[in-house]
């Protein structure tokens, strides 16, 4: 099997650790291949629809990240066709949560939410998206 080598930050360290000791993974590479397997899953099932879906996108980033706020303000005008409804709040200071509920095109949702990936600084994703038959 090929060594593949990634850097990580050390809370993330740290939590990757404390999930291997809870759900018993034998090892680092075990959790990660895991993971990677849920995209990969992920992935192979957004490329095969093309059919419309309702999607809820919440994205958590520290509260002194102001650059976070300004990258996703700009991805939500840029995604106006599809994002519907967007919200910002503040938790006790320390974190913004910004959700999103978008609709349109299975692949148009997936675009935007590997763009939302893609900016730094952001802590956590979650989303959800739901067919509309």
């Amino acid at each position: 099997m090929p060594i593949v080598s990634i850097s990580l930050t050390q809370q993330i360290l740290d939590s990757l650790e404390k999930l291997i000791e809870k759900r018993g993974y034998f090892s680092r590479s075990e959790a990660i291949r895991d993971a990677i397997r849920g995209i990969i899953l992920e992935y192979d099932v957004s490329i095969k629809n093309e059919d419309l879906v309702f999607a809820t996108i919440i994205i958590i980033s520290e509260y002194e990240r102001h650059d976070v706020e300004k990258k996703l303000s700009k991805l939500r005008h840029e995604f106006n066709h599809i994002v519907i409804e967007d919200t910002h709040r503040h938790i006790k200071d320390k974190y913004c949560v910004e959700s999103f509920l978008a609709e349109g095109k299975n692949s148009e949702v997936i675009n935007l939410l590997g763009r939302i990936r893609g900016i730094r600084g952001i802590n956590q994703i979650k989303y959800t998206i739901l067919p509309l038959i």
